[in-house]
């Protein structure tokens, strides 16, 4: 007697195997296309909106300038830096007359040129007002954990007074109540020193910064 053995048959299993490899083989790439589709497109909104925060920055330095309006101007990020030798006297935080004189020019510029500008405008989410103090101040009277927390008083009264001013200049006040809900006032004492040559520059270390913070974005 014999006996025929007969081979199953896998076709079937072969075909599923196959179909599965193909539908996997596509997933992986329709995933790998939209990576890529949002990995551009986030890199290209990224790129428009470094050129137009760059033209925003372009725009309020020759507004400063037309004004002869002194104030040194980040071009790319457009953080704009004022001496201390501009608005304080020495170790006091109460604006001088010159000080005076000077917001009275820059904060309608500056706050105009911001509101004005529709990129600006439409995407601003706060202006922080920052101020800094050179790591020399008090430097001797106290210990160092005293003398930076000196400074940080400093540094931040220095900060709200330059804000309180600039939102009573007669700036367009159509812009008055989102302003109010803008501006935010940080001291950093020394914490954020202008270096030259390796070295510190004291007389550029003591100043008001002002930084336009977008949407969505963390500060300059």
């Amino acid at each position: 007697m014999r006996i025929k053995l007969h081979k199953e048959d896998n076709s079937q299993d072969n075909i599923f195997w196959v179909t599965m490899t193909d539908l996997m083989t596509a997933l992986v790439l329709v995933f790998i296309v939209l990576f890529f589709y949002t990995y551009m497109t986030s890199y290209y909104e990224k790129i428009q909106e470094k050129m137009e925060q760059k033209k925003a920055s372009e725009a309020l330095e020759q507004t400063l300038k037309e004004q002869k309006i002194d104030a040194n101007i980040d071009a790319v990020t457009g953080v704009v830096k004022i001496s201390n030798l501009e608005l304080f006297k020495v170790n006091s935080y109460e604006l001088s007359d010159k000080g005076k004189k000077y917001l009275d020019k820059f904060a309608p510029a500056y706050l105009n040129s911001i509101f004005s500008n529709d990129y600006m405008n439409k995407n601003i989410e706060k202006i922080i007002i920052q101020g800094h103090t050179d790591s020399q101040t008090f430097r001797g009277k106290y210990s160092d954990d005293e003398q930076y927390m000196k400074n940080m008083e400093l540094s931040l009264k220095r900060a709200f007074e330059v804000a309180n001013y600039m939102t009573n200049t007669p700036y367009n006040k159509a812009n008055g109540n989102r302003l109010r809900k803008m501006i935010i006032v940080e001291g950093a004492s020394f914490s954020s020193p202008v270096i030259v040559n390796g070295k510190e520059d004291y007389n550029q270390s003591r100043r008001v910064e002002l930084k336009v913070v977008m949407k969505g974005k963390q500060g300059n």
